[in-house]
């Protein structure tokens, strides 16, 4: 089983910055978080960005050079630097998470982001 949190949701005003995390743990080994997600009602949910526990990273073109991702690799846990906010930026965040095979998505629950003035 695993287990997988999001934090750091809420209410950002346009131009600032939000910051979210996410932690997997549990018994499926090297559960890892890798990349966010987000979704707007009534759309799908389309990829925000990507990185390994090498580094390496991929952003969508909707928040490159606005949004950081990282690691903490002892916590186990992947951060979305959020900067320069837009209301188009206002959808549910979910965190997905792999293990060592990358056969199988672990998502988290989501949290909310809302941009707005």
């Amino acid at each position: 089983q695993v287990r997988i949190v999001e934090f750091g949701g809420g209410l950002g005003q346009p131009g600032g910055s939000l910051m979210l995390s996410c932690t997997a743990s549990g018994t499926i080994f090297n559960i890892t978080p890798v990349a966010w997600y987000r979704q707007s009602p009534g759309e799908q949910r389309d990829y925000v960005a990507f990185m390994t526990e090498y580094r390496t990273t991929v952003y969508s073109g909707a928040v490159e050079g606005r949004f950081a991702i990282s690691r903490d690799n002892a916590k186990n846990t992947l951060y979305l630097q959020m900067n320069n906010l837009r209301p188009e930026d206002t959808a549910v965040y979910y965190c997905l998470a792999k293990d060592a095979t990358w056969k199988t998505d672990y998502w988290g629950q989501g949290t909310q982001v809302t941009v707005s003035s």
